[in-house]
């Protein structure tokens, strides 16, 4: 594990990331889902696609990542943009899951590769909507507390800092950004997902128009029991 510490924005950045196959020409840029780490796809992923230079990221306030900022996704991107720069990575291949797929997205790789990626919005279910309402009561009413018994499981442990981060992000509509973008992608998905349901794969298979679907046995970390596939994939479209 290596750390790479730099200014931006009037913030000190230190990034936590692993590279494997550290002599490999292409590079293939891995970053986590919400509440996770790049330990989660370092395991899922390092043995394969052995021909490529992987790159696993700690996004901040993950992981080995301190986060210093309230940022949105776009905001990711920006300290991204200047880490990748610092350590010579190319954007060739930016594989994303969930909330990192958002991030991938907005990288505008060569290749993107979504696996369950955040960014539709989909009506909530009514128990939510109760909840969310029942949370900016409690807020008016000065009642913090009561707004904690209904935050998402998402936002639970987090610094207040990477909550106002999370409300930031949760809800980002990502349609346009999908519909606009226009490189090769690989959409992967979990049949059983709950989290980011196979619904919105399907929307965003719709929106990119240059795209590979595939739904996979699993929930919303799927990826971890069909790593080997979806490698076979990643190398055949690069390799087109």
């Amino acid at each position: 594990m290596a750390k790479k510490s730099f200014l931006h924005d009037h913030h000190t950045y230190n990034i936590s990331y692993e590279i494997v196959n550290p002599s490999a020409k292409h590079d293939l840029i891995v970053l986590h889902g919400w509440g996770s780490n790049k330990e989660i796809m370092k395991k899922s992923f390092e043995t394969h696609l052995d021909t490529f230079r992987h790159i696993y990221i700690d996004l901040p306030g993950f992981g080995g990542s301190v986060n210093h900022a309230v940022l949105d996704t776009q905001g990711y991107v920006d300290v991204l943009e200047v880490f990748l720069e610092l350590i010579g990575a190319k954007r060739e291949i930016v594989m994303g899951h969930s909330f990192g797929g958002k991030v991938a997205t907005l990288l505008n790789p060569s290749l993107l590769v979504l696996l369950s990626t955040a960014g539709i919005k989909l009506s909530k279910p009514l128990d939510v909507q109760m909840k969310i309402k029942m949370t900016k009561v409690g807020n008016a009413l000065g009642l913090k507390k009561l707004g904690k018994l209904f935050r998402a499981k998402d936002a639970d442990d987090l610094t207040p800092l990477m909550y106002e981060t999370f409300k930031k992000v949760v809800d980002e509509d990502f349609s346009d950004i999908f519909k606009n973008f226009q490189n090769k992608t690989l959409i992967c998905w979990g049949k059983e997902d709950t989290a980011t349901p196979l619904v919105a794969g399907k929307t965003i298979e719709k929106l990119i128009s240059k795209n590979n679907f595939t739904a996979y046995d699993g929930d919303h970390f799927f990826f971890m029991n069909h790593s080997k596939a979806i490698a076979i994939e990643i190398e055949a479209e690069f390799l087109k």
